[in-house]
């Protein structure tokens, strides 16, 4: 069994100009090791539960535990076991990385045997740009130098909120290199975002929350497993004449040379559909299929 480096139990926070919760007593655990996507629409809790775990805001009630420590008797040691990344880029362009690092350091009293800048900025890929000044920096190595700046006490948890908002396709990637750098070193990573590949390519388990409420909480395997569809899309090198009676059922668009399918995977297979082509000697010149992803899975559970 995995451990669990965040237990929460019955977590809940309503704000006293609101008569609805922020948060509505959420349960949630997360594995240690594991990269966890907080995933929700905007003002579905997220931040309060990010904010509540950094010390920010104060839950109204519950039980929050992380690293086997109780956030009502230890919230000094479970502040210094989150690193946390906000969506903001905060950096005084007039330092280096290396300056910025080491002032950062200093904040959280790091002896200096335990200094690890040179490290940290080499794994998210800053190595060189260590003695630049911070403003002559991409706006991608800033996002990794606010990352950097959080990794400078050594955390067991990063927690990232919209890690790669704004930032374009290039930049996104190498994030998300980094990310998984750190994750492969031991750092468990909470991750909140709205771009849902991100979470299908990064996450291991996915908790979706929507006001307030956690409404799906499981690993990213079985959480596409709830959307059993698939389409495919079957191009012919002739003109189509005649469609096989088993096909017709799960026709959505049809053309003179192509046809489109749906089925449920549970039921019947793309081999079994192919098969009825083949033998009412129709000649397949291409086929595309395309499987139920997260995002799918995101808009039905919130229209439930």
């Amino acid at each position: 069994m995995k451990k669990k480096i965040i237990r929460v139990k019955k977590l809940a926070k309503i704000y006293r100009e609101s008569e609805n919760y922020a948060l509505d007593h959420i349960d949630l655990s997360i594995n240690q090791g594991s990269i966890f996507g907080l995933l929700g629409p905007n003002g579905a809790g997220k931040s309060t539960f990010i904010n509540i775990l950094a010390g920010l805001v104060n839950k109204s009630s519950g039980k929050v535990n992380v690293c086997g420590f109780d956030l009502d008797s230890d919230p000094k040691t479970i502040r210094g076991n989150l690193g946390i990344v906000p969506q903001e880029i905060i950096i005084d362009p007039f330092f280096t990385p290396m300056e910025i690092m080491n002032i950062q350091a200093g904040m959280y009293a790091v002896e200096k045997v335990n200094i690890k800048n040179n490290e940290i900025l080499n794994l998210l890929g800053l190595g060189d740009k260590a003695n630049a000044y911070a403003r002559s920096l991409s706006g991608g190595m800033k996002r990794r130098l606010m990352v950097a700046k959080a990794m400078v006490h050594n955390p067991p948890i990063l927690i990232l909120d919209e890690p790669t908002a704004g930032v374009d396709v290039e930049l996104r990637t190498k994030l998300w290199e980094s990310i998984k750098n750190l994750n492969k070193n031991g750092t468990t990573i909470i991750l909140t975002t709205h771009y849902l590949k991100e979470a299908e390519l990064l996450c291991d388990d996915i908790a979706v929350i929507n006001r307030g409420k956690v409404i799906a909480n499981d690993s990213k395997s079985n959480l596409l497993k709830i959307l059993d569809e698939k389409e495919i899309k079957i191009e012919f090198t002739k003109k189509i004449n005649k469609i096989p009676n088993k096909i017709k059922p799960y026709i959505i668009n049809k053309s003179s040379y192509e046809i489109t399918l749906k089925f449920n995977k549970s039921k019947i297979n793309t081999a079994e559909l192919i098969k009825h082509f083949v033998n009412n000697k129709l000649e397949l010149k291409d086929i595309t299929t395309k499987d139920s992803d997260l995002e799918d899975i995101f808009i039905k559970l919130l229209k439930n």
